[in-house]
């Protein structure tokens, strides 16, 4: 009897879990079905018709300023320093004596050279009377030109001179010290003093690609200091660079900034303005451009015969709620998602609704 009773109720809750099983099945299958019909269904949105606004153009950047020219100073070969003219912080002149290399080989060089040029001096003679033939003296004179140039390379590289009007930023060694060619500054470079130009000074900005025909020789720039408020230094444009960063989509414009009372020093932080003109483009309210979520990427939805299509974009200036939007796949007359675009992937069905 007990038997029986066991059998019945593990039939029973067979049975029941057996409906409990195709109940979920059912819910699964009825909110697959509401997945799908939410998938498909039409989002209504908001739309404005672009059009381009007439707007000046200036763009804005940070950089460190750089001396005009620096030079580091260095002869062609190592040797003993016999005297260095300059201390660091000293101001030089194009063309002051810097410092002097030992000399000993310049001076046999020029007891050479003095031989020498005796001796062709005597030949140039005895081939006028007919004593020396033409390729006898043509030798000579080919010795006396060699050694000739070489005294003149190791005289300007012996006693060096500053190749611009500037400062001395660096000192490496003292008298009497071994110049051996090893790297002596924060660069790398092998020097014996360093020079700077700081009056003007120059500051290259990385300017995004699409200003690229805007920017021109000339033009100027307002240049501000966080160290001197209030004050304002102009600079101007003297050369941008051929060609444009693959990765970075910018180019180097240098601009020129004289140094007024050299308030001014090489490495200091600057902000940069350029007035590039009135353009034409399309400003858009901010809520319609998206940023993608873990990236850089911002981009808005257009409207293109019901259904939305995604267009990246980058952005330019801010004009309180309204953001500048640059494209190439935008023109005047597209249909631009101004609301409901946050719900929106990319080919969704719209409706436009007022």
């Amino acid at each position: 009897m007990n038997y029986t009773k066991a059998i019945s109720v593990i039939m029973i809750s067979g049975l029941i879990l057996s409906a409990c099983s195709s109940k979920k099945s059912t819910e699964a299958a009825l909110a697959a079905a509401g997945t799908a019909n939410t998938e498909n269904a039409v989002v209504p949105v908001k739309i404005v018709t672009l059009e381009k606004t007439r707007i000046a153009r200036t763009i804005d950047y940070t950089a460190t300023i750089l001396p005009f020219e620096e030079v580091n100073m260095a002869p062609s070969t190592p040797g003993r320093i016999d005297r260095i003219y300059v201390e660091e912080g000293d101001r030089v002149t194009k063309g002051q004596e810097l410092f002097l290399m030992d000399r000993t080989q310049l001076y046999q060089q020029k007891v050479q050279l003095a031989s020498v040029s005796k001796d062709l001096s005597r030949l140039d003679t005895l081939l006028r009377m007919g004593s020396v033939t033409q390729q006898q003296y043509d030798q000579m004179k080919t010795q006396y030109d060699v050694l000739k140039t070489n005294v003149d390379f190791m005289e300007q590289n012996t006693l060096l001179r500053a190749p611009f009007t500037g400062i001395v930023t660096g000192k490496y060694f003292e008298n009497g010290e071994m110049y051996s060619g090893t790297p002596t500054t924060q660069s790398g470079r092998s020097a014996i003093v360093t020079i700077m130009q700081v009056n003007p000074l120059k500051v290259n900005v990385a300017v995004s690609e699409q200003y690229y025909p805007l920017v021109k020789n000339g033009m100027k720039a307002n240049i501000t200091a966080d160290v001197y408020p209030g004050e304002i230094f102009t600079g101007r444009v003297f050369r941008k660079a051929p060609t444009v960063n693959s990765i970075t989509r910018s180019f180097i414009a240098e601009l020129e900034l004289p140094n007024r009372n050299e308030m001014l020093k090489p490495g200091m932080f600057v902000r940069v303005s350029m007035d590039l003109g009135e353009v034409e483009t399309f400003v858009v309210p901010a809520a319609a451009v998206l940023l993608q979520e873990g990236t850089n990427i911002r981009y808005v939805f257009t409207e293109v015969s019901g259904i939305a299509q995604r267009i990246e974009v980058a952005i330019g200036k801010r004009f309180d709620d309204r953001l500048e939007i640059i494209s190439d796949n935008l023109k005047e007359g597209d249909h631009l998602v101004s609301e409901g675009q946050s719900r929106l992937l990319n080919n969704d069905k719209i409706e436009i609704v007022m």
